[in-house]
């Protein structure tokens, strides 16, 4: 299940596999599927992931 937390006053949404954090609940569940059924990260999805320092 994607969690969502708030950084900054928004929301973001974390996959729970691999903790990337994403902008949208979408690319959040995308990533997390991807990672439950293939074991692994997908580049095409983790591009989208929003960097917090």
């Amino acid at each position: 299940m994607v969690k969502q937390e708030k950084y900054k006053g928004k929301f973001i949404f974390v996959c729970e596999s691999c903790n990337f954090r994403y902008a949208t609940r979408e690319w959040a569940e995308k990533c997390e599927h991807h990672c439950e059924t293939k074991h692994s990260c997908s580049l095409e999805i983790t591009k989208h992931a929003i960097k917090i320092k």
